[in-house]
């Protein structure tokens, strides 16, 4: 047959050289014949398709934007795991053209376009397409497996799948967007719904209105749906603050309004934040909305299809409902909406952010680093050598540093000499101490500042140092900056070099000044007590002696008398045995008021108050002057040494009032709050400077050091002609069960 065609041809196109005219259409007509042999021998050649290939056709619902041309993670994965050959159809359709004319006529193109393929899995693209493969499957696909995916799931509840359909849902929902939008805009009081109860839109109208619903009592919903795109941007300018808006649109390939979905988006955005059900809308001002994981959702429709493929039954493989959804936004709307990113939930994505300066040079970034590093590695190495050279140069440098720091913090006054003796280095507190010039000081110099008296001992003991090479100790007289000379301790140790040769002394002086002078007074209040001490026996020695013994003498002289005159009278024996009796009263009044001012048995037995009251009656009655004691919610009891402090205190500052105030009326008050005890003994006698109260007799040292063991604080406030007044507080801890009424059993 092949040598047939090409003969006639050759016969036809010789017949035609002698007639030029008819020669062109004779190779035309040649040339068609050749060209339909050409045909027919490729497709006796070619070899017929074996079941080994496996075909799919791909019906995706829309026909517009870019966000659906590529279905290439879902191809990769049916591909890697088929051995055998898969062939992708893809048929894209209007899915709002949908209706009884179109379907048919849509029904009728997909007919005739797979008439004579063989298709072994149809892919159904969102919720239009799935919907429209289930109603026309048996004039279309008969038999042949379905595998969705991007279906909302809510979709789901309202179509019947039939058999040998399963895939990948999504979990877009109103819900998730309207709490997003609360979350970013929390000031929200109005939400505008915009939409369209068309076949796809109608769910997400009704699902709208269920949520506001469960949100009545906080915000008001706006009903902006199935309006003209005109009548909805005048509706929308008339909204009022504090609205978001749920666009609910989506926009068409075909049969445009005068106003596209995507300009009245773009108009509505500008005036209130807005948010949609996907990302479809994020080119045109909206701020959020949900969003799926595409390339995971292929995968997973993938690995379904794969497995239907292989000769799984498809209605044995469940739906998969937990593919991974999540809220995304439009970056640059969450900044012209002053919205923080901090409140976004987690696993929110970002979308459209402006790259970073490392996003953007990297590249350029990397080869910079690159090249700065061989650049460093280079001089590194150059500077090796004489880094290695300075190294212990350098190490010495640092351990000198650390010296001088740790001198110069130093508590102590630090110094360092040559062999002969001559300063070579202070730290900042000696120079502080002395002088503010580092130099002032330094070689000889050292010396002006060593009190003269002191001096020739300091230097004879640096003398016998050097010449011993041994540390030394001195007590010595040092002027400070202000000319007060202050007693110093400095000890002092040899310096020797690695070669053992003797390089001079580093020592370290303390001042001891306070020391000193604490101890003098230690030395001197010793003094006193031990005076005292004498004065106090002396005083009961004259007391006993003058008074208890000349007394006791006179008892016993009555008492003979009483005796030898016993041929007198009974009336008058009688009398001189009352006068014996009154006198041995008497003296045993007088013994025990001695004995109280030793030590009060009342103190232990009732009370400080109630010892206190007595010794100011026995005071008053001994001494013949007239004390007044009050008291004021005074604690009973009190701690020991609290009551026996405030007691004694009472005791020297009425005696020393009666001995130097020259007055013949006091006062003594006691009284207490929650946390302290305060004492205050008074007269209105000369008084005396305070300035000068610390020069007095042992009574008001003693009276300060028993307040001060007792961790309280004691005074005197004192001027001339106005009379003084001692006061003393001490703290107590008042026991739990102590009232007012209870601090009165102590009282006489």
């Amino acid at each position: 047959m092949k040598e047939s065609r090409v003969s006639n041809c050759a016969r036809f196109t010789g017949s035609a050289f002698a007639e030029p005219s008819r020669l062109h259409l004779l190779l035309f007509i040649c040339i068609l014949v050749l060209a339909s042999a050409a045909r027919s021998l490729a497709a006796e050649s070619a070899p017929a398709p074996t079941r080994s290939e496996r075909s799919v056709l791909i019906l995706d619902s829309f026909s517009f934007g870019e966000q659906f041309d590529s279905l290439e993670p879902l191809e990769a994965t049916v591909r890697s795991h088929m051995p055998a050959r898969v062939n992708f159809e893809v048929e894209r359709v209007e899915s709002y053209r949908y209706g009884e004319g179109y379907d048919t006529g849509l029904v009728e193109t997909l007919r005739r376009s797979y008439k004579g393929h063989t298709l072994d899995l149809i892919v159904a693209h969102h919720y239009p397409a799935l919907q429209f493969v289930i109603h026309h499957r048996r004039d279309l696909f008969n038999g042949v497996p379905i595998v969705f995916l991007d279906v909302v799931a809510l979709r789901l509840q309202s179509l019947d799948l039939g058999s040998g359909v399963t895939g990948v849902s999504s979990a877009w929902d109103i819900r998730s967007i309207l709490d997003l939008a609360l979350r970013l805009n929390p000031d929200t009081k109005n939400v505008a719904v915009v939409g369209a109860n068309s076949t796809y839109g109608h769910v997400w109208i009704d699902r709208a209105d269920e949520e506001l619903r469960l949100h009545a009592d906080t915000l008001n919903g706006i009903d902006l749906v199935d309006l003209p795109p005109s009548q909805l941007l005048e509706r929308v300018s008339t909204l009022p603050p504090h609205t978001v808006v749920l666009f609910l649109l989506v926009p068409a390939s075909s049969s445009q309004p005068a106003i596209p979905a995507t300009k009245v988006l773009e108009s509505i955005a500008r005036r209130f934040p807005t948010y949609c059900v996907n990302d479809h809308c994020f080119d045109y001002g909206a701020v959020g909305g949900v969003c799926s994981d595409e390339a995971e959702h292929e995968a997973r429709a993938g690995e379904i299809a794969a497995r239907v493929l292989s000769g799984e039954n498809a209605s044995s493989i469940p739906v998969v409902h937990d593919a991974p959804d999540y809220p995304c936004v439009d970056w640059r709307q969450l900044r012209r909406w002053h919205i923080s990113e901090a409140a976004l939930p987690a696993g929110s994505v970002v979308l459209h952010r402006q790259p970073s300066v490392w996003d953007l040079y990297w590249k350029y970034i990397v080869a910079a680093a690159v090249l700065v590093f061989l650049q460093s590695t280079l001089i590194a190495g150059l500077l090796w050598q004489r880094l290695r050279k300075r190294k212990a140069e350098a190490a010495l440098r640092e351990k000198e540093e650390h010296l001088r720091v740790m001198s110069d913090a130093a508590p102590s006054l630090i110094w360092t000499s040559d062999k002969d003796g001559k300063v070579t280095y202070q730290n900042d507190k000696r120079l502080d101490f002395s002088t503010s010039s580092s130099d002032a000081a330094l070689g000889e110099k050292w010396t002006k500042y060593i009190h003269p008296d002191d001096l020739p001992g300091v230097l004879e003991a640096n003398q016998r140092a050097r010449e011993l090479q041994s540390g030394f100790s001195k007590e010595y007289r040092l002027r400070r900056r202000d000319g007060v000379y202050r007693w110093m301790y400095d000890l002092a140790v040899p310096r020797f070099s690695l070669d053992g040769i003797f390089s001079g002394f580093i020592g370290s002086a303390v001042d001891i000044t306070d020391q000193k002078i604490a101890q003098e007074a230690l030395e001197k209040l010793s003094g006193k007590l031990i005076e005292a001490q004498e004065q106090e026996r002396s005083r009961i020695a004259r007391e006993l002696h003058d008074d208890i013994s000349q007394r006791l003498a006179l008892l016993s002289m009555e008492l003979e008398r009483a005796y030898s005159g016993s041929d007198t009278s009974n009336s008058r024996r009688e009398a001189r045995i009352m006068d014996i009796r009154q006198h041995c009263a008497d003296i045993a009044a007088d013994v025990q008021a001695l004995s109280h001012e030793l030590h009060s048995s009342k103190l232990d037995l009732l009370g400080l108050v109630a010892a206190l009251r007595s010794f100011c009656a026995e005071f008053s009655k001994l001494k013949h002057v007239s004390v007044r004691f009050s008291d004021e919610n005074v604690p009973y009891p009190l701690p020991k040494d609290v009551s026996l402090c405030l007691f004694r205190v009472a005791q020297e500052a009425l005696h020393n009032a009666l001995k130097h105030s020259g007055a013949k009326s006091f006062a003594v008050a006691l009284r207490s709050t929650p946390d302290y005890i305060r004492l205050e003994v008074r007269d209105w006698g000369v008084g005396f400077k305070t300035d000068a109260e610390h020069s007095g007799g042992l009574g008001l040292v003693s009276m300060q050091e028993r307040v001060h063991l007792v961790k309280g604080s004691f005074r005197i406030e004192s001027k001339l002609g106005e009379g003084t007044t001692v006061i003393a507080s001490v703290p107590i801890a008042t026991a739990p069960d102590e009232s007012p009424a209870a601090s009165g059993n102590g009282r006489m």
